[in-house]
């Protein structure tokens, strides 16, 4: 399982530090990233990356900057010295001139190549689907529109990009083996608790697919969080949802 286990991010969308902290030690022997985005920096910043680094898993800083160059390039910078930062994302929808000042600090950075965060890009979020793109005057359907993101990514210099499952197969055919495809929207087919069917959540994810299905589609890392953290038993749920990757892995 421990191929599995380096594939599942667990995201840490959580108000504070304390309950994120005490999910993320029950946790930590199960995953190989812990995901810390922008609600749970904003409350407690560097200090919930230096907490639960100790834990052994590494960080995905999931804080999805947007912005001009310049101000990106320092972002950058400032999350590079962060410890135990693995994968740290940007929009693309910042454009090829953001992006590639964002690889920009990866190359010049003095930490060793093999130990250097990998930088991706967010595609269009899994919350939106064809109708919510068309709402803010980009046209559909979502799949073209991120494929398209991540050649443009890949040719900005990036090392992956964050996209739906849905989309995972054809980045793959698109950007090459290579090219890092994180997915999140992932809902696991299995309840952990029960070891029943699962029930599709309400949620606002709207383009999702199972654990197996993301792999089996190309995605290098999946991203959980609700159907694990929300779960009954949260270790039985991602333990299942190991299972469900390593069952799809070659």
């Amino acid at each position: 399982m421990e191929k599995a286990r380096q594939k599942l991010i667990v995201a840490l969308d959580y108000p504070s530090l304390e309950p994120a902290f005490e999910i993320s030690q029950t946790l930590a022997p199960l995953v190989g990233m812990f995901k810390i985005n922008i609600q749970l920096f904003t409350a407690a910043g560097p200090a919930a990356l230096e907490k639960i680094r100790q834990l052994g898993p590494e960080i995905f800083l999931d804080l999805k900057f947007h912005d001009i160059p310049n101000t990106v390039t320092g972002a950058v910078a400032s999350a590079f010295s962060l410890p135990g930062v693995r994968l740290l994302n940007i929009h693309t929808l910042g454009g090829m001139e953001m992006m590639r000042a964002a690889a920009s600090v990866r190359d010049a950075s003095k930490i060793p190549p093999a130990q250097r965060p990998r930088v991706i890009g967010v595609t269009i979020l899994t919350s939106m689907d064809n109708a919510a793109l068309k709402n803010v005057g980009i046209a559909g359907p979502a799949s073209r529109r991120v494929v398209a993101l991540a050649r443009l990514a890949k040719k900005s210099g990036l090392d992956g990009v964050v996209a739906s499952p849905q989309e995972a197969r054809a980045i793959r055919r698109a950007c090459g083996k290579d090219f890092l495809i994180v997915v999140p929207g992932v809902r696991p087919s299995v309840d952990g608790s029960t070891g029943r069917a699962a029930k599709r959540p309400k949620d606002d994810q709207a383009r999702i697919a199972t654990p197996g299905q993301a792999i089996r589609n190309g995605a290098d890392y999946v991203v959980v969080g609700r159907p694990i953290t929300a779960a009954p038993d949260p270790e039985a749920a991602a333990r299942a949802i190991l299972e469900e990757i390593a069952s799809a892995l070659p």
